[in-house]
């Protein structure tokens, strides 16, 4: 059960209907991990803190009047899943694993949230054109930044901002970032990890 002391959601702002629908999430991953590794095995006895909590730090910098959300590289479903159990908005999931794509699907359904999930390799598969318009571009541990910003800049030109979580390397990968891209972010720390932060990035442009 959610071990998560009730001050730490109402700082996040999270219902009690959604966090009803995190534990749903919760017990599911359990179950699916001893067949798929969804997660790191070793971080399973601590995921509240580790992966509902730490996704759920990006809701008080989520826009308002949020009505589509995507999520790059979902995997086990973080932030995604929580993103869809705590918002109003529709989130697409955009993970290349069949394995995964299965997993988000029966989350989504035995969550009681919408969402899309779409099967697709991001460098390989997802046309510009074919893309939803959303207001947030997510992603966590899934490729480096100047990477990122390639797979999130079709959403981002359409007034998208994205919202990344990032581990101590972020400066690294600003740097390495900002010679081809021109960015506008800030630096958020991070309330479970002192080492990460999360990277709002409000504009970026390709070219110097």
């Amino acid at each position: 059960m959610n071990p998560i002391p009730q001050e730490t959601w109402d700082r996040l702002n999270v219902s009690r209907e959604s966090i009803a629908r995190l534990e749903v999430l919760a017990s599911l991953l359990g179950q699916w991990q001893k067949h798929i590794n969804l997660i790191g095995p070793a971080s399973l006895p601590d995921i509240w803190t580790r992966h509902i909590v730490d996704s759920a730090q990006l809701l008080p910098l989520v826009p308002g009047g949020m009505q589509a959300i995507a999520d790059l590289g979902s995997g086990g479903g973080f932030p995604s899943l929580v993103l869809a159990a705590t918002q109003a908005a529709h989130v697409h999931f955009y993970e290349s694993n069949a394995k995964k794509v299965s997993f988000l699907q029966e989350a989504l359904r035995q969550m009681g949230v919408k969402g899309s999930v779409h099967r697709e390799r991001l460098e390989l598969d997802a046309a510009p054109k074919s893309m939803p318009e959303v207001q947030l571009v997510t992603a966590r541990a899934f490729a480096p930044l100047d990477n990122l910003l390639a797979y999130a800049s079709p959403f981002m030109a359409k007034g998208a901002i994205a919202l990344f979580h990032k581990g101590q390397d972020v400066d690294a990968e600003l740097a390495q970032a900002a010679k081809s891209w021109k960015i506008t972010a800030v630096k958020h720390s991070s309330i479970t990890d002192a080492d990460a932060v999360i990277l709002e990035v409000k504009e970026a442009k390709h070219g110097k």
